[in-house]
This record gives structure tokens, C-alpha cells and sequence, in this order.
């Protein structure tokens, strides 16, 4: 059997500089068992998230590809580039007030989820699954309180499932 070996990222962003990890899996694959995300975040950014302002400046740390038709702009965020057309996102101060974000992924956890999809695994992967696995419990009120795939239904909840690689088309 070949053996692996690793490949090195090095982030140079807004965020980061001089941040650097492996890659330890094949991008897509490996994923623990139990993290099952309907998207990918390729699909997630041509689908329109968090306003289009996500990773405007570190396209450098990912594939090219996911760039492709993805809705991104370099001004203040714009709601109307996301799939349902509305803001669902805190602000990230909310999200470092909560304690939920980790130093190695400044940006939260779509960041987090970008770097395990390109193969990264990280002594934080447990706790963000685990936020993941708490974050389904939206589209069940997204089932219980809307009729099947009304997309005018809950607008908010279903951009923010977007956000969470949950695809609530499918709801």
C-alpha cells in the first residue's frame, strides 16, 4: 500500500497569518460518522451564504473551484445573495461573546467545516460536530411548522440551516 503523505496549508488572511495545518484526508472523505452534511462548501457558497462575505479574502487557502459561481462581494455583506434572500447571521462579536469560536478557526464554524472538508482534522472537531448534530433541530421546526418545500416558510431558519450545511430545500 503507497503511503500518504500530508500536505501543509499555510493561511496568510485578514485573520491569519503564519496559521498553518495538514491535510490528512482526501478532500470530502473521512468524515467522522456521525457528520453527515447534505452540502458541500462549494454548493453552499453558489447557493448564496452569509451575505456573500465569507472568505472574500482567503480564496488562496481553498480549492479554485469552489469559487466558480459562488456569491461573494467585496463591499458590506448583501442578504439578497443569499438563497433566501434574508440575513440570518449574528454578528461574529455574538459568536466570540458565546465562546464559540476557536482560536484556530477565527471565522467560526463554516470556517471549521471548509478546513475538514479539504481533509484537516483538528482536536476541535468533536465539539463542532456536536454543534452541528444541535443545529438539526431547526429544520425540525422547519418540518413542523411550514408545509413541504414552501420556501416563503420560515425564511430565516432555513438561510441559517444553509449556513449549517443542512440543505432545507429538501424540507
Amino acid at each position: 500500500m503507497p503511503r500518504r503523505h500530508n500536505k501543509t496549508v499555510v493561511v496568510n488572511d485578514m485573520m491569519q497569518k503564519g496559521y498553518s495545518y495538514e491535510l490528512t484526508e482526501p478532500e470530502g472523505r473521512g468524515f467522522h460518522p456521525d457528520f453527515t452534511p447534505d452540502l458541500s462548501p462549494k454548493e453552499m457558497l453558489a447557493l448564496g451564504v452569509f451575505g456573500g462575505k465569507y472568505m472574500t479574502d482567503c480564496r488562496g487557502e481553498f480549492s479554485a473551484s469552489w469559487f466558480k459561481g459562488a456569491k461573494l462581494c467585496h463591499g458590506k455583506r448583501d442578504a439578497t445573495l443569499n438563497y433566501f434572500g434574508v440575513n440570518a447571521s449574528k454578528p461574529l462579536s455574538y459568536w466570540k461573546a458565546k465562546g464559540w469560536i476557536h482560536k484556530d478557526d477565527p471565522r467560526g464554524w463554516f470556517q471549521w467545516y471548509c478546513r475538514y472538508y479539504m481533509g484537516r482534522r483538528h482536536p476541535d472537531d468533536e465539539r463542532q460536530i456536536k454543534r452541528w448534530k444541535a443545529f438539526r433541530r431547526h429544520a425540525g421546526a422547519v418540518g413542523k411548522n411550514c408545509r413541504r418545500r414552501d420556501m416563503t416558510c420560515r425564511p430565516r431558519q432555513r438561510q441559517a440551516l444553509l449556513h449549517w450545511a443542512y440543505d432545507s430545500r429538501k424540507i
